[in-house]
């Protein structure tokens, strides 16, 4: 038996990857997807709809199918199934926005060495210290969709029949909250963000229907003062964006808040205790160099950690989105 070769091949897939990249989003741009779905299933229909000439619609026919985005057989073309589920537009799980969201930071990524060699201590919040309006209803525009989706499924997961005020920390959109609230009545919440955001909160919270059960709490929860009547906590979604001693201090805040028999959900993207992935929880850490703040990937022993110190029993932990997030959790006594 002769030795597996070692080659350049998945390097050179790595150093092109940005190409892949490219393609989705210049397909997602020309309604590609969309149009294959109302029947567009050739090069020569598809260079039509998407008004390109018949050689640039066959080039990027070409590599959506090396790429597996469509799928071609003796009826035509068709898009395969995630695409056709979140890439159509019209379809309730059009997912455009969210994919696309960091677009505009693609520059910032191919400064990354530059950025890495910067010796200039990085602030608690970074990029977000100066975060606007529009900034914050730019991103949850995008985002909304994803995270209404996460909401639901934590209202599954959870039960929370017998909880009646529910604190959602960095809550953006309110999404967490909003879906809380719809699935269980008797529960009102509170989302705690940053100014900018709680006025966009305020927008969703109006759109739901559900102003008189999810209210706003402007503020830094880093800083602001916790409410003392709250018997249930969830931060979703920005572990990354800050350092262990920011995180713990929080997590220790929140124990200290919580009624007594109360409960915290961590929910974000955390590595495995061997620090080997998953890769969207080291990227979101490296995200964090990006966008100049102190935060990083934690694992979930750590957060699990984070807990112990606080003073937290019955804390475990479980999958919540597979390659995604975890949720890690934990009850105080009483």
């Amino acid at each position: 038996m002769t030795a597996e070769r070692t080659d350049t091949t998945r390097l050179q897939r790595l150093a092109r990857a940005y190409c892949e990249t490219a393609v989705l989003f210049a397909a997602i741009d020309l309604d590609l997807f969309t149009h294959v779905a109302q029947g567009a299933d050739n090069v020569e229909s598809l260079a039509s709809a998407m008004g390109l000439r018949p050689l640039q619609a066959e080039r990027l026919v070409t590599t959506a199918l090396a790429m597996g985005l469509l799928v071609s057989s003796a009826q035509g073309l068709r898009n395969a199934p995630d695409v056709e589920r979140f890439l159509v537009k019209g379809k309730p799980g059009y997912a455009a926005d969210w994919l696309m969201f960091t677009r505009g930071d693609v520059p910032a990524w191919f400064s990354l060495t530059d950025t890495l060699r910067e010796q200039e201590a990085p602030s608690v919040l970074g990029m977000y210290e100066t975060l606007t309006v529009e900034q914050a209803r730019k991103y949850h525009a995008a985002t909304y969709s994803i995270g209404a989706g996460a909401g639901r499924r934590f209202a599954r997961q959870v039960d929370m029949s017998a909880r009646r005020r529910l604190l959602d920390l960095g809550g953006g959109s309110g999404a967490y909250s909003i879906e809380a609230v719809k699935a269980y009545p008797q529960l009102r919440a509170v989302v705690l963000d940053l100014p900018p955001v709680t006025e966009v909160t305020k927008e969703y919270i109006g759109a739901a229907g559900v102003a008189d059960r999810v209210g706003v709490l402007p503020g830094d929860f880093t800083r602001t003062a916790f409410p003392d009547d709250v018997d249930i906590v969830v931060m979703a979604s920005n572990l990354p964006i800050y350092d262990e001693a920011v995180i713990g201090a929080v997590i220790a805040k929140v124990h200290d808040a919580l009624l007594p028999g109360g409960e915290f959900h961590l929910v974000g993207e955390m590595l495995d205790d061997d620090r080997s992935g998953p890769l969207d929880a080291a990227l979101w850490g490296m995200n964090e160099a990006v966008c100049r703040s102190a935060g990083k990937a934690h694992t979930i022993g750590q957060c699990i950690g984070y807990f112990r110190a606080a003073g937290f029993i019955d804390i475990g932990d479980e999958t919540f989105i597979p390659g995604t997030l975890h949720r890690v959790h934990g009850r105080k006594a009483g």
